[in-house]
Protein backbone atom coordinates (compact mmCIF):
# COMPACT_ATOMS: atom_id res chain seq x y z
CA UNK A 1 0.00 0.00 0.00
CA UNK A 2 1.23 3.24 -0.98
CA UNK A 3 1.95 6.24 1.62
CA UNK A 4 -1.02 8.15 -0.92
CA UNK A 5 -3.50 4.71 0.02
CA UNK A 6 -2.36 4.79 3.52
CA UNK A 7 -3.45 8.42 3.89
CA UNK A 8 -6.96 8.15 1.77
CA UNK A 9 -7.61 5.28 3.73
CA UNK A 10 -6.75 7.21 7.32
CA UNK A 11 -9.04 10.02 6.19
CA UNK A 12 -11.99 7.68 5.29
CA UNK A 13 -11.15 5.69 8.67
CA UNK A 14 -11.41 9.19 9.94
CA UNK A 15 -14.57 10.42 8.59
CA UNK A 16 -16.33 7.13 9.24
CA UNK A 17 -15.59 7.50 12.86
CA UNK A 18 -17.20 11.20 13.20
CA UNK A 19 -19.99 9.64 11.10
CA UNK A 20 -21.38 6.64 12.71
CA UNK A 21 -18.18 4.95 14.53
CA UNK A 22 -15.71 2.49 13.99
CA UNK A 23 -15.26 -1.30 14.90
CA UNK A 24 -12.64 -2.16 16.71
CA UNK A 25 -10.77 -3.73 13.78
CA UNK A 26 -11.51 -0.79 11.87
CA UNK A 27 -9.84 1.37 14.92
CA UNK A 28 -6.90 -1.07 15.05
CA UNK A 29 -6.31 -0.63 11.62
CA UNK A 30 -6.56 3.10 11.81
CA UNK A 31 -4.15 3.01 15.22
CA UNK A 32 -1.41 0.76 12.75
CA UNK A 33 -2.18 3.31 9.30
CA UNK A 34 -1.20 6.02 11.76
CA UNK A 35 1.89 4.73 13.35
CA UNK A 36 3.18 3.82 9.83
CA UNK A 37 2.68 7.13 8.62
CA UNK A 38 4.15 8.70 11.31
CA UNK A 39 7.15 5.86 11.00
CA UNK A 40 7.40 7.23 6.90
CA UNK A 41 7.17 11.03 7.63
CA UNK A 42 10.00 10.78 10.65
CA UNK A 43 12.84 8.73 8.31
CA UNK A 44 12.20 11.26 5.51
CA UNK A 45 12.60 13.83 7.68
CA UNK A 46 15.57 12.06 9.17
CA UNK A 47 17.18 11.52 5.63
CA UNK A 48 16.74 15.26 4.96
CA UNK A 49 18.62 16.16 7.81
CA UNK A 50 20.99 13.70 6.99
CA UNK A 51 22.22 15.17 4.29
CA UNK A 52 22.34 18.64 5.36
CA UNK A 53 25.64 19.99 5.01
CA UNK A 54 26.72 23.42 6.87
CA UNK A 55 29.80 25.71 6.14
CA UNK A 56 31.78 26.84 8.82
CA UNK A 57 33.40 29.81 9.78
CA UNK A 58 36.82 28.39 9.05
CA UNK A 59 35.83 27.01 5.64
CA UNK A 60 35.29 23.71 6.61
CA UNK A 61 32.13 21.55 5.32
CA UNK A 62 30.12 19.62 8.74
CA UNK A 63 27.55 17.08 7.31
CA UNK A 64 24.91 17.20 10.22
CA UNK A 65 23.92 13.90 9.66
CA UNK A 66 27.64 12.37 10.24
CA UNK A 67 27.86 15.19 13.58
CA UNK A 68 25.11 13.82 15.07
CA UNK A 69 25.39 10.36 13.86
CA UNK A 70 28.78 9.90 15.47
CA UNK A 71 27.48 12.01 18.86
CA UNK A 72 24.95 9.61 19.70
CA UNK A 73 26.62 6.47 18.53
CA UNK A 74 24.21 6.08 15.45
CA UNK A 75 25.95 4.04 12.62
Amino acid sequence: MSIEDKIKRINELYHKSVDVGLTPEEKEEQAMLRKEYIMSVRANLRSQMNNIDILEKDGTITNLGDKYAAKNGIQ
